[in-house]
């Protein structure tokens, strides 16, 4: 584990500085579709601010887009699907429905807890018969931390949840991937700290689950909490934003640039904006063309091309991703 570090109150210097050059796209791989906020959870470390009363939603037209870019660009390799709970929104089965289709991995991003909402019980079935890649949230193997970032009584629904998983032969059968992710808590003062080796933590989950519930997984993946959404308003609240920022920054590694995420992705809103990655969609800092336009499914549709974006948006949360072993969608990136 990284050593906790007190941060100072200067502000951070500008990301493109410490990169020292533009953060150039590369060719897009994965398309990451955020389909809404809302959400059966309203987690404290949420950068989506998801919860059961927002009402953003993926339209159908915006849907048939989706569909299209799926369907005509080859070079798309992960259709990645995202919320919100994606599985609460329309347009979520016809989006997995044509990725398969399309010969693409799909992966969902599930809390697992919907699996136990009224009209919602066939899921596990649904992506065992789409071989669909669960990446889930469970920030420990420990009911109470559980339970404290993200609700009384979600630790054992995750349980139950990753059992039916495992029926089916999740984390047991290789075309059946389950992966869990790991974020430390919202911190509370001003000795922050990175999470922990990805590889050492993943031992320690993959015991624990097994001898308590008899529980299979693939990977475990570390995610650096970034100060955004719901993380960011408990940091204001604490007057600890600053401080994390300059943290991030003071642990920069160069060594993460290139496997970031952003870089060969497209991440979509459910009116059909484009951003670079989902965090900067939740600060609405939307992906440009090389004369600034922002731009959306439609541009993308009329061009024929996904690869209209030259350089990668960046901002300070990028340090989040780029501290220590890095941070991403797929995990540590060293």
């Amino acid at each position: 584990m990284h050593s906790p570090v007190i941060a100072t109150v200067d502000s951070p210097r500008p990301f493109a500085e410490a990169l020292g050059t533009c953060l150039t796209k590369r060719t897009i791989r994965v398309l990451q579709i955020n389909l809404g906020k809302r959400c059966n959870l309203a987690c404290t470390h949420c950068h989506v601010e998801a919860g059961p009363k927002r009402t953003e939603a993926l339209s159908p037209e915006v849907c048939e887009q989706l569909i299209a870019i799926v369907q005509q660009f080859p070079q798309i390799q992960t259709v990645d699907l995202t919320g919100g709970a994606p599985e609460m929104h329309d347009g979520f089965r016809a989006l997995v429905q044509a990725a398969a289709a399309a010969k693409k991995e799909v992966i969902v991003r599930s809390n697992l807890t919907i699996f136990f909402e009224d009209g919602f019980e066939d899921l596990p079935d649904l992506f065992q018969n789409y071989h669909v890649r669960v990446v889930a949230s469970l920030p420990c193997y420990l009911s109470e931390n559980v339970d404290q970032q993200r609700g009384r009584g979600v630790f054992d629904r995750s349980i139950a949840a990753l059992k039916l998983l495992n029926q089916r032969g999740y984390g047991r059968d290789p075309k059946l991937q389950i992966d869990l992710v790991y974020n430390p808590p919202v911190p509370t003062g001003a000795n922050f700290s990175l999470p922990p080796a990805q590889a050492g933590l993943e031992v320690a989950y993959r015991q624990r689950l097994k001898a308590d519930h008899n529980i299979d997984f693939n990977h475990l993946l570390t995610i650096t909490n970034l100060p955004i959404g719901r993380t960011k308003l408990a940091l204001q609240a604490r007057q600890l934003e600053a401080d994390y920022c300059q943290f991030l920054a003071q642990n920069f590694n160069a060594d993460t640039v290139a496997g970031l995420m952003c870089r060969d992705q497209l991440s979509v809103d459910y009116r059909g904006y484009l951003y670079d990655c989902d965090f900067n969609q939740m600060e609405e800092i939307p992906a440009r063309s090389p004369d600034g336009k922002m731009l959306t499914l439609a541009d993308l549709l009329a061009a024929g091309s996904l690869d209209l974006i030259q350089t990668v948006q960046t901002d300070r949360h990028c340090y989040g991703c780029t501290a220590g072993a890095g941070s991403s969608c797929g995990g540590a990136l060293l």
